[in-house]
């Protein structure tokens, strides 16, 4: 989802991606029982609480819960925010979906959900979140209902798919409480299907393409940007390590370049990385050429000296890995 798909596998990755950002979980009660997912990793359940810290209400919450319901509290009340309807509300709901665990049917997890929302948000707001808890069941199981796209790699499909969950999403949910829900994930959904149409278009030209890849990341809000420029960082700089090695550009054009791009102390660590790779490839240039000189004996007693335990294990794949290199380059 992060960069334009240029390799086929690129494209393969954008595609699952975005068909599990369509379609979300495709039932309920797999989504109440499934070990992963939003509820289960959020490092802290957001409790949409403005209670301050230390208060009787507070003490009925989980620690992360209250810790953020009292840090949210004064800013929340300061703008007059309707404080049940806050960033880190559906993760909120989904941590409560997997702490009921499975159920018989959705009237068996809304009774559970009725037992587990005083843990996870303020007596003051029990009874709405509650409410919104059984809806968003309901709308968890008219998500199952949806159909998933014929043809995944087709942006037509997948905007259909789109359109369909975002009805769903309107039939349940109204503005205010669509927006706490939906509104930053909507946002990156249509960027990224804005990106696939625009990588799928043959008609345009490279400089098109990429004034129309800016036009799109435009249309994202500062704060999206700013989370997508610090998730694709990591992928920037493998493209241009991989460019760099391609061209043989030398350690000082390197940190200059990186300098600019990254800032000073990632150009350090990014330095680093190239040592630990060229000492890795080294070690692996040495194995290959004693496994062709003096035999594959040979080349087992040599892994043992060059590879540590961990490094071992992917000393076969990146052998591998040199030998298709080597195979393309030569044809």
């Amino acid at each position: 989802m992060d960069r334009l798909p240029r390799p086929a596998v690129t494209v393969a990755i954008a595609l699952v991606v975005m068909v599990a950002a369509v379609l979300g979980w495709r039932a309920w009660r797999t989504a109440a029982g499934q070990g992963t997912g939003p509820g289960a990793s959020a490092a802290a359940p957001a409790a949409a609480a403005a209670v301050p810290a230390g208060s009787a209400a507070s003490a009925t919450l989980s620690p992360a819960s209250a810790a953020l319901a009292a840090a949210s509290a004064a800013s929340q009340a300061a703008a007059g925010a309707d404080p049940l309807l806050v960033p880190g509300l559906r993760n909120t709901l989904e941590a409560m979906l997997f702490e009921a665990g499975e159920a018989s049917d959705p009237d068996a997890l809304k009774q559970r959900l009725a037992q587990l929302v005083g843990q996870h948000f303020p007596a003051a707001l029990a009874t709405r979140a509650l409410a919104l808890a059984e809806r968003y069941v309901d709308y968890r199981v008219a998500l199952g209902a949806l159909s998933a796209p014929r043809d995944p790699s087709d942006p037509r499909a997948l905007r259909d798919a789109m359109e369909a969950r975002q009805k769903v999403r309107q039939q349940y949910f109204q503005g205010e409480e669509y927006d706490a829900l939906f509104a930053q994930e909507a946002e990156l959904d249509r960027y990224t299907l804005a990106r696939l149409e625009i990588a799928r278009n043959p008609q345009l030209s490279p400089q098109q393409r990429s004034d129309a890849l800016r036009a799109a990341e435009s249309e994202l809000a500062p704060e999206r940007r700013a989370e997508r420029t610090a998730a694709t960082a990591h992928l920037d700089a493998a493209a241009q390590t991989a460019a760099f090695n391609a061209q043989g550009v030398g350690d000082v054009q390197r940190h200059m370049a990186r300098s600019a791009q990254f800032g000073e102390q990632a150009a350090h660590a990014l330095a680093q990385l190239d040592r630990e790779d060229q000492h890795w490839q080294s070690r692996l240039e040495e194995l290959s050429h004693t496994r062709a000189q003096h035999g594959e004996a040979a080349a087992q007693a040599l892994r043992q000296q060059l590879f540590t335990t961990e490094e071992l294990q992917r000393v076969d794949a990146a052998l591998a890995l040199r030998a298709l290199q080597a195979g393309a380059s030569a044809r």
